[in-house]
């Protein structure tokens, strides 16, 4: 079962610095969705020499135009794509996935170069044959592998597999004392490109390794890895060994510096957090107290209030002014014994004394 996807992913590009997943770029646009479904195969490619080929029928080849317009079921077009796929990683991947989607229905033969080409042409691998065949036999998109693939395609290499096209990036690729191994495939019209993807290569990818090569020596060592199998000399050994014991002081510090920095800004947080509730209780206490005891608080409110009730309390109570007004009947001289002198008394009382006084006079006088 084929993944449903469309031509377009022969032109998608990639960059280094591409910021989605996988290398993709903002060019790409944002993949439709899919329902949950599974579209792996659960058993490996098989190669070539395991696969039965019905040589009873013609092999004739289907033009580009028919390759498009989509072929039977029965006859897939037969698209074949090789190389080393030393390290086998998304770069590959990504070749494989764009030859596999180039026509609607397509048989993606991959084929893969044996070491002793590889290495009389191209330098030493990574990873021998054999753990190169098994890497591209696991890929989605192959559905045969070529064992000790040639180096150059020849026609009879072409009818035997019954190749219809040849996938692979139009760069010019110089090998072999020739100045393009696929000059004869394009001008036969069978050359279908694929675009490379930028930023990552198998020796990108060795580039790496040899550039931190006494990260990645310690990194085994770490992991138990022997010096004799890492080809590490007894010195470089110990030196890889105390950088490693410096490397662990120099972690301790620096997560002492980081915890104790964690440790002084809560430190920080907790007394702006108190300086900030000891400003807020002030100021409510501040105005607590102007409240009563300011120049117009409650406490002087409540000392007129008392004051009046008090003058209130103790001033005489006034007859209505309506009333009518009786005249009080003079009391009675009171007259000290043996004296005939009264005692002192208030203005009112002198006066009505006076008048007695001056009526008593007259009387005698009389007499």
């Amino acid at each position: 079962m084929e993944p449903p996807t469309s031509s377009r992913l022969n032109s998608r590009k990639r960059r280094k610095d591409g910021s989605g997943p996988n290398g993709a770029t903002d060019l790409d646009g944002v993949p439709p969705k899919m329902s949950r479904r599974s579209f792996g195969l659960r058993e490996p490619a098989p190669f070539s020499d395991e696969v039965e080929i019905d040589y009873s029928k013609p092999y004739i080849r289907v033009t580009y135009e028919e390759a498009m317009r989509g072929t039977p079921l029965d006859r897939p077009v037969r698209v074949y794509a090789d190389g080393i796929f030393d390290l086998f990683h998304s770069g590959h991947a990504r070749a494989l996935m764009q030859a596999k989607n180039l026509f609607p229905n397509t048989y993606l033969i991959v084929g893969v170069c044996s070491d002793e080409l590889t290495h009389n042409f191209k330098g030493f691998t990574v990873m021998n044959e054999n753990e190169r065949y098994d890497a591209v036999q696991h890929c989605r998109y192959v559905d045969e592998v070529v064992r000790n693939a040639p180096w150059t395609l020849t026609p009879e290499f072409l009818a035997e597999h019954r190749i219809d096209f040849v996938a692979h990036d139009d760069i010019p690729y110089s090998s072999a004392g020739s100045d393009d191994v696929y000059k004869h495939i394009k001008e036969a019209g069978m050359f279908a490109p694929t675009q490379r993807t930028e930023g990552i290569s198998t020796s990108d990818i060795i580039t790496r390794i040899v550039r931190d090569y006494d990260v990645y020596a310690r990194r085994n060592l770490q992991r138990g890895y022997t010096a004799k199998e890492l080809n590490v000399s007894f010195i470089n050994e110990k030196k890889y060994h105390l950088q490693e014991r410096v490397d662990k002081v120099k972690k301790r510090v620096k997560d002492v510096e980081e915890k104790s920095k964690e440790f002084v800004q809560k430190v920080e947080e907790k007394s702006i957090d108190l300086i900030q509730k000891w400003e807020e209780k002030s100021r409510e206490f501040i105005g607590n107290f102007l409240e009563m005891f300011g120049p117009e608080g409650a406490l002087k409110h409540m000392l007129k209030e008392g004051k009046g009730r008090m003058l209130q309390a103790i001033s005489p109570k006034q007859s209505p002014s309506s009333s009518p007004t009786h005249d009080r009947s003079p009391s009675p001289s009171f007259r000290w014994p043996f004296s005939t002198k009264t005692p002192p008394s208030s203005p009112a009382n002198r006066s009505r004394n006076e008048s007695a006084v001056t009526y008593d006079i007259s009387e005698d006088e009389e007499d």
